[in-house]
């Protein structure tokens, strides 16, 4: 009797048992995980056009249209917000495309889709000057560094008043000579009181007010205020402002000086890479560079550029037939591409070693 009885017991216990089991092997399958996936995302041929109109948009100075690509390269990364869950790390743990991090490694905590996205545009923004002075600079052309808007919040107080680009000439008569200084004449100005800002837009000067309001104490207009240049010509780079960050920036001084130049830079030839451009020309890391390499592999690139911090980890990307080809300033990445298009078994510095 004492055994049906334990038995009676153990059966009644299993039977609660497994439910539950279940259960929690279902809340762990859906529950969000604080990871970020990255997975290889699109490239774009900034030598070619967007909506019918050149990406590398040039005013006032004569340009060379040809063939051949080069092609900026993208990460898809899970946004800040996203709930990432089991299936989908397991998915990318077992890809050797995609990779898993930290929610932590990539984001600070509070971060916003909306703040991330425009973090992104506003770097992305200001990529495009450095790229554009950089090019200009391989061409022997001197270019002016002055302070300028980089980015406007949507519903700001600088909403509509300031624009991307614009220069800060003067701040309330007191003249702009760097970005610090440009910030602090904002930040001692009271929540309320209108700045009376002296911009130069598209070669012509005008006064713009603005009013700070209150964040957390401190008086905002809602603008990014960055380093930025007065160029002598207009060059503007249309990509979807959906792509953010500054990882493209050696492509775009690449396509800018391939665009102002006789002849061909590619040689007519599919060339991807990435790698963020300082303003004295050099290149430097990035993040994702494995995904990078397999969308431009996937997008018949046969040659990459790789900035030399990230050619370790660039060495284990799937990529096919793609040359991985180490550079560390704008003016290597030139010299490699020309060497490539004239013999694709030149010796090059090779992420990996070799040549």
């Amino acid at each position: 009797m004492k055994k049906a009885t334990s038995m009676t017991q153990r059966t009644i216990a299993g039977l609660v048992a497994v439910p539950l089991v279940i259960a929690l092997l279902v809340v762990a399958w859906l529950s969000p995980l604080p990871y970020v996936v990255y997975r290889p995302g699109v490239t774009v041929d900034v030598l070619g056009k967007s909506d019918g109109k050149p990406i590398i948009d040039v005013e006032g100075h004569q340009v060379f249209r040809d063939d051949g690509q080069l092609r900026m390269t993208t990460v898809s990364v899970s946004r800040p917000d996203t709930k990432v869950r089991l299936p989908e790390l397991l998915g990318a743990w077992v890809s050797k495309k995609d990779a898993v991090y930290p929610w932590d490694a990539v984001y600070q905590t509070g971060t916003s889709d909306k703040e991330s996205r425009q973090e992104g545009a506003a770097q992305m923004a200001s990529s495009q000057d450095v790229a554009t002075a950089v090019a200009l600079h391989e061409l022997g052309q001197d270019v002016p560094e002055v302070v300028t808007i980089a980015d406007v919040g949507k519903g700001e107080p600088a909403d509509g008043r300031l624009k991307p680009r614009d220069v800060l000439v003067s701040i309330d008569g007191a003249a702009v000579t760097s970005t610090d200084q440009g910030i602090g004449l904002i930040r001692k100005t009271p929540a309320g009181q209108p700045l009376d800002l002296l911009v130069r837009r598209d070669g012509k000067e005008m006064h713009v007010s603005v009013t700070p309001t209150d964040h957390d104490g401190t008086p905002r207009i809602g603008a990014t205020v960055g380093a930025g240049y007065d160029f002598p010509f207009d060059v503007s780079i249309g990509i979807d402002p959906a792509i953010g960050g500054p990882s493209a920036g050696l492509m775009f001084s690449l396509a800018i000086f391939d665009v102002l130049t006789p002849g061909s830079l590619t040689g007519g030839q599919k060339i991807a890479g990435t790698g963020e451009i300082e303003p004295d020309g050099s290149v430097g890391p990035i993040g994702g560079i494995q995904q990078k390499i397999a969308a431009s592999d996937r997008d018949g690139a046969r040659l990459f550029l790789v900035p030399k911090d990230n050619c370790d980890e660039a060495v284990g990307a799937a990529r096919g037939d793609v040359r991985l080809v180490e550079v560390t300033t704008m003016h290597d990445a030139v010299t490699s591409v020309e060497t490539w298009t004239k013999d694709h078994d030149a010796k090059l510095p090779t992420c990996g070693g070799g040549s």
